[in-house]
């Protein structure tokens, strides 16, 4: 007698899912999957609502998704790990790292409810409540938060941590919590991987902390643009520092050279009339002229508290002056005037 085989009878609106879901693999660039487990249909719906223009939900059920996977590409397939609980599936043309983004920032604080696991180590910090005291400062401390009345209002004596991470909490805690108005939940929609150009990547990888990023970038920057000036190494963004450093060095090495030079002359005359004056002032009158004895009594005279005015630059003052900023005509110039 010949053996008959039976086919499994699969209804047509479970057909009609997988092609759907197969339709829409096919369709975007961006395939994730989203957990939804635990989210309230109304908020779910909510945030579904809110994000319909940028990506696509779907839900489905588990074996419908592994089906559908299934029978796509071997590609594909490496997201069906990711199926666990209640899954959803999102379909997007915008890039993985945009929608954890948008996901991440449309999470809601929520109270834990007694005998969910902690997702986090749990903090109440230390200092008044809102509640008058009563009987709430008992349930409180059965909770097991430190709880006393301080001036005729309950407070928590010290900052403790309630429940840690992976504890269970229990219902007294919980309901403390939600009157302390803690939420240690935030739900909304958790990416677990998305497949795009060929990848899988999982939320892990695409949390990017961008302020961080940022400074890592300026810091670079930053860095790049000390290395290229201490090198002397010019580009587009260096050479005005470059020109106004060797404008500096130049103005410098012509003061401290006696280099005559236009642009010195008048710092180097300074120079060496403060110099005339400061050996004139130790020689005997009889060695000095009328011309030079009224130049030292007009030093005296602005030398005097009244007067604030200084006669003539020392080598240091003439150093600073060189740092003053220049323009590129300023800097070509003087380099001219000094090397011809």
């Amino acid at each position: 007698m010949d053996e008959v085989h039976h086919s499994e009878h699969i209804p047509k609106w479970k057909k009609d899912e997988i092609e759907d879901i197969k339709t829409k693999i096919n369709e975007y660039p961006v395939v994730g999957l989203i957990g939804i487990h635990g989210l309230p249909s109304k908020q779910f719906q909510q945030m579904r609502s809110s994000l319909r223009d940028l990506v696509h939900i779907k839900v489905s059920k588990n074996s419908l998704i592994h089906r559908a996977m299934e029978e796509s590409s071997d590609e594909i397939k490496s997201l069906e790990k990711y199926i666990d609980q209640e899954t959803g599936l999102i379909f997007s043309k915008t890039n993985s790292f945009k929608i954890y983004k948008l996901l991440n920032s449309s999470k809601k604080p929520s109270p834990i409810k007694g005998g969910m696991v902690s997702p986090k180590d749990i903090v109440v910090e230390k200092g008044p409540t809102s509640f008058p005291p009563g009987p709430i400062v008992g349930d409180l401390q059965t909770a097991g938060i430190p709880a006393a009345i301080d001036g005729g209002k309950v407070v928590v004596r010290e900052t403790k941590v309630v429940a840690k991470e992976g504890e269970i909490v229990s219902q007294k805690l919980a309901a403390m919590l939600a009157r302390l108005e803690i939420f240690p939940l935030e739900l909304g929609l958790d990416l677990r991987a998305t497949f795009e150009d060929g990848t899988v990547l999982e939320g892990s990888d695409l949390a990017i902390d961008e302020s961080l990023y940022t400074q890592n970038f300026m810091s670079a920057a930053k860095q790049a643009f000390n290395l290229s000036l201490n090198a002397a190494y010019p580009t587009s963004t260096t050479i005005h520092a470059l020109l106004a450093k060797a404008v500096s060095e130049s103005r410098n090495l012509a003061v401290n050279g006696v280099i005559y030079s236009p642009d010195v002359m008048d710092i180097l005359m300074s120079k060496a009339q403060s110099e005339m004056l400061a050996l004139a002032s130790v020689l005997s009158e009889e060695a000095l002229d009328d011309d030079v004895k009224g130049l030292l009594g007009a030093q005296a005279t602005a030398s005097q508290p009244e007067a604030e005015e200084i006669a003539a630059p020392t080598d240091e003052e003439a150093e600073e002056e060189t740092a003053e900023e220049v323009t590129e005509e300023d800097a070509a110039g003087g380099l001219g005037a000094l090397f011809g």
